[in-house]
């Protein structure tokens, strides 16, 4: 099990997008694993309250997602890349952005106000509404969080 626990992190860090000059090996014999220089290899995205989720590729954020009372965002592929995400924010507030996913989740601006979102569970997005849901957006939690249905 510990082999395959070093295996795994040594796997993870070398698909990371956002890494430092540290160096990661491992020593694998037996049933021991040592693991050296791991700790700022990754650069993990905290779910504000899950455990903690390597970055995500663009195709994890596309498609529809459902807020509480009718709110919505909608995140499509745009063409020579990035996104367009449609997005219904307030009951009176919606518009339609231009967009890009980083190593810290979906980015985009609403006006002069710079908006992200990361993937996280209903649980951690801090609304009743969305509570055991599994996966989702979160803005900001407790006020403007999205889930797939």
């Amino acid at each position: 099990m510990r082999q395959f626990a070093a295996l795994a992190l040594i796997a993870l860090a070398g698909c990371s997008q956002e890494t430092n000059n540290s160096t990661v090996t491992a020593n694998v014999t037996g049933e021991t694993a040592n693991v050296a220089d791991v700790t700022n290899a990754v650069k993990p995205v905290h779910t504000g309250g899950d455990a903690v989720a390597l970055p995500a590729t663009e195709t994890a954020y596309l498609g529809k997602w459902i807020g509480p009372e009718g709110l919505m965002l909608e995140v499509t592929a745009k063409p020579g890349g990035g996104v367009v995400i449609n997005n219904q924010w307030s009951l009176d507030d919606k518009g339609k952005f231009e967009g890009s996913v980083t190593a810290e989740g979906l980015r985009w601006m609403r006006g002069t106000t710079p908006v992200s979102a990361v993937l996280t569970s209903g649980d951690a997005t801090g609304m009743k509404w969305l509570a055991g849901k599994k996966n989702c957006l979160t803005v900001a939690a407790g006020s403007e969080a999205y889930c797939r249905n």
